[in-house]
């Protein structure tokens, strides 16, 4: 019951938020939508055509069509019956999701000054379906969220990690395409701090891509920047922490979506804490929040310090033959975690967190 008010206060709030917001569809969007558009297609008079879907927002949906065939004469046609059109995701456990929006022809214009291809902008009669709303809704906030809320920072922990769907704290970076193992020590929209094994004069200022394994869907997420700050782990003269800002433009969506969705929940756990009453003889939620947020922070720090203690004094240094292994975006999940199990298990216990550095300078 509680989800069910909650999703539907959410919806409510993408649609009065997001209702004049334009989507245009490209191969991210699609992918991390996860919308088929082979199953897209139109009805009108009895017959359907597919259609290929450039655009949507909550109040009409734009699609292109090829002028010489059935689907634009029936749809372009004075006093033209209105049209459906069908949308297609894949659920959960690949379980399929269709379902139609009644809409009418509005304008007609010609797809990039082409003679064979229309765009139609097809209105909504009324407003759409909730999943059609909740999917695009999530995508718009979570691209607002990566203007508005960009020094946000996560913390990793065992906790974070989780509801983020990372699979495990200690990952792979490139370093010009040499890869060496890190510890992830916090995450947000802009940037990352991590922990590895390296000389600081040699790494600043160096393109680096970070590669977390997720599920939850399972993907590989490669993100594109720079080393902008780099410093010696206190005690270790081989360990350093650096600080990495992305490349804004090449952030995949679906890394976007997951930091806003950690972030929108916890958001939503703070607030409705505040805003609970009190119960005789239980804590107020608030503080109950906010103290095991403290706990998680300090059991993460004292967690990498020890594995720093216990770690061997001398670099470890990824094999030879890992190094001409360039990343590659569309790398597949197999390949990646090769990748991750080759690499000595002494180079995993290589961690460590500072201990005097501010956790939000990068």
């Amino acid at each position: 019951m509680g989800f069910a008010v909650a999703t539907n206060q959410q919806i409510n709030n993408y649609y009065d938020t997001y209702r004049e917001t334009e989507i245009v569809f490209t191969k991210d969007i699609l992918r991390t939508l996860r919308i088929d558009p082979r199953q897209i297609y139109i009805k009108c008079g009895g017959s359907q055509w597919p259609c290929i879907i450039n655009s949507n927002s909550f109040q009409h949906a734009k699609i292109i069509v090829g002028t010489s065939g059935g689907a634009f004469a029936q749809i372009t046609k004075k006093d033209a019956p209105p049209v459906n059109l069908r949308y297609y995701f894949f659920g959960e456990d690949n379980t399929p999701l269709a379902f139609f929006v009644t809409c009418h022809v509005t304008n007609v214009t010609p797809y990039m000054n082409s003679q064979e291809l229309a765009i139609v902008t097809l209105t909504f009669t009324q407003r759409p379906p909730d999943d059609l709303i909740y999917r695009l809704g999530s995508l718009m906030d979570a691209n607002d969220s990566f203007v508005n809320r960009k020094e946000d920072r996560i913390n990793i922990d065992e906790i974070t990690q989780r509801k983020l769907g990372i699979d495990k704290k200690e990952t792979i970076v490139f370093i010009q395409n040499v890869p060496r193992r890190c510890l992830l020590i916090n995450l947000s929209f802009s940037g990352a701090k991590i922990v590895f094994v390296g000389v600081p004069q040699f790494l600043n200022g160096k393109n680096i891509i970070l590669r977390l394994l997720c599920s939850d869907p399972n993907e590989i997420i490669d993100i594109k920047g720079t080393i902008v700050a780099v410093d010696n782990v206190e005690g270790r003269k081989d360990l350093v922490q650096a600080g990495i800002k992305f490349d804004e433009a090449q952030v995949p969506l679906s890394y976007k979506m997951r930091l806003n969705n950690y972030l929108t929940t916890n958001r939503k756990l703070i607030l409705t804490a505040a805003g609970a009453p009190k119960q005789p003889g239980a804590q107020d939620r608030t503080d109950k929040v906010i103290t095991e947020a403290a706990l998680a922070q300090k059991q993460q720090a004292q967690e990498a310090a020890k594995a720093a203690q216990d770690a061997p004094q001398t670099a470890q240094q990824v094999q030879p033959a890992q190094q001409a292994a360039a990343p590659q975006p569309q790398a597949t999940s197999q390949n990646s975690t090769a990748q991750v199990q080759s690499a000595p298990q002494a180079a995993a216990q290589t961690q460590a967190t500072p201990q005097q550095t501010p956790a939000n300078n990068l």
